[in-house]
């Protein structure tokens, strides 16, 4: 059969992708989206979505065991691992419901299968329910994202979870082992530790968090600490046997001599790879990088005439909102813009509790770029909200430009630390002095209202 022809093909349904197809179609373009199978994209079917709802759940949990610090006494039964998922899932479903729902209203051409590319700008689909179809476009929108990484071969063998199957757990481990101490591997640590297990997060890292500041990643080690989670850093993996959740063994490398730690289950938890090698991007002109990711330049053009990369898959930030920012990109350049991904401030969180929101530059990396810098810190405790919710763990640091007293950044580690730093990014892209945000009139007492004394202890 003749290969159906599109203006528009998007492959992959992420968050960019997703967006840019149902804006399109809305607009009464001919588009056509391929989607492997999950409705919506990683964010909602495996990773932010359904991993903050079980913080959330964690963080009831932790609430509970306090409950009596509050003036309220209750019985603590026994955890429900089961309700967690069921809770999780029904989180999702109701996301998904919600994609679908969007894209049927849109009017696109929605298929779900896995795409290869046979040429440029044209590639076969084979179809989850059997069959094939052949597409062509005039424009293509690569969106395939990421997925976890593969566990080393001196752990693969135990059959490791990962950030994806974790979450699917009916049972509550005795001992969770976690490979891997970034931002993944922490969320589900303390998850984990709140729920009831026992936790330990090795990293080859030769400090915890070393893309923050010492002041900052060592309070939130203190936290780790106050909680039992046992954290070992500069540390390498040299053997491994068991089976996880039967039983594990881990053979440590250390800076003292080997260390053997067991456990009941363990977590591979060392980053994510693009999901690129079966689609066949030689055929359709499109170049990738030694590690697999879409090359793509500031506009998110990759190397092929009419075809972008967005999302994880371009090697860019490994974010929701770098992914619906690269929508915007490529949107407002189809309708004659000039936008691109230089200098755009990209903010995240780290969804610990306290939470770790960050924006701009750190204390290191403004001193590494030989600039004149302000540093500004203040404990959570002396936040007068922290006090009366009992969330004084923490500290807020900004980081200032001591010749024009512009904020150059801020790492924000606080109960909602993410919605704080969202306040100072504003200021930041507002080109506010950091003395505007010490001088501004907050609501009291709120958490933001910290921000007036964080930028009056500027040095």
């Amino acid at each position: 059969m003749p290969a159906e022809q599109f203006e528009f093909a998007v492959v992959g349904g992420g968050k960019g992708g997703k967006t840019l197809a149902m804006k399109l179609a809305s607009a009464g373009r001919r588009v056509v989206m391929v989607e492997r199978g999950m409705i919506g994209g990683t964010c909602i079917n495996v990773a932010c979505i359904p991993t903050k709802t079980m913080v959330r759940s964690a963080k009831v949990a932790e609430m509970v065991r306090r409950a009596a610090e509050f003036g309220i006494i209750v019985t603590v039964g026994p955890h429900d691992q089961v309700g967690v998922r069921k809770r999780r899932h029904e989180v999702v479903a109701s996301m998904v419901a919600r994609n679908q729902a969007g894209f049927d209203k849109s009017g696109m051409t929605l298929v779900i299968g896995t795409a290869h590319f046979t040429g440029p700008k044209a590639f076969d689909v084979q179809l989850r329910d059997g069959g094939t179809r052949s597409i062509t476009a005039e424009k293509v929108f690569i969106n395939t994202g990421t997925r976890p990484a593969a566990p080393a071969p001196e752990l693969a063998a135990t059959n490791p979870l990962n950030s994806e199957t974790v979450q699917e757990l009916a049972h509550l481990p005795e001992h969770l082992f976690v490979i891997g101490g970034g931002y993944i591997g922490c969320e589900f640590a303390q998850i984990f530790r709140r729920f009831g297990s026992k936790v330990t997060v090795v990293d080859r890292a030769a400090r915890f968090l070393p893309r923050e500041d010492k002041d900052v990643s060592d309070e939130l080690l203190s936290v780790f600490a106050h909680e039992g989670i046992e954290v070992v850093s500069g540390a390498e993996v040299v053997a491994a046997s068991g089976v996880s959740g039967s039983g594990v063994k881990v053979t440590l490398k250390t800076a003292v001599g080997e260390r053997v730690v067991a456990g009941s289950h363990l977590l591979v938890a060392v980053g994510r790879v693009p999901n690129t090698e079966g689609l066949n991007l030689a055929a359709a002109g499109v170049e990738t990088d030694a590690r697999g990711f879409v090359k793509v330049n500031a506009k998110l053009e990759t190397t092929a005439p009419d075809v972008w990369a967005l999302g994880d898959v371009n090697g860019g930030p490994q974010f929701t909102h770098a992914s619906l920012d690269d929508f915007r990109i490529v949107f407002a350049n189809l309708n004659g813009a000039n936008r691109s991904t230089a200098d755009r401030m990209m903010p995240y969180t780290l969804f610990t509790d306290p939470e770790l929101g960050r924006v701009g530059l750190t204390e290191d990396e403004a001193r590494k770029k030989g600039l004149k810098i302000k540093v500004a810190k203040l404990p959570a405790s002396a936040i007068a909200r922290a006090v009366t919710s009992g969330e004084t763990r923490g500290l807020l640091k900004a980081v200032i430009d001591a010749e024009t007293n512009k904020i150059l950044g801020a790492s924000v580690l606080l109960a909602e630390g993410g919605e704080i730093m969202a306040a100072v990014q504003m200021a930041m892209l507002g080109g506010l002095p950091y003395t505007a945000v010490r001088d501004v009139v907050f609501a009291h007492p709120t958490m933001a209202e910290g921000l007036n004394d964080l930028f009056a202890r500027a040095e």
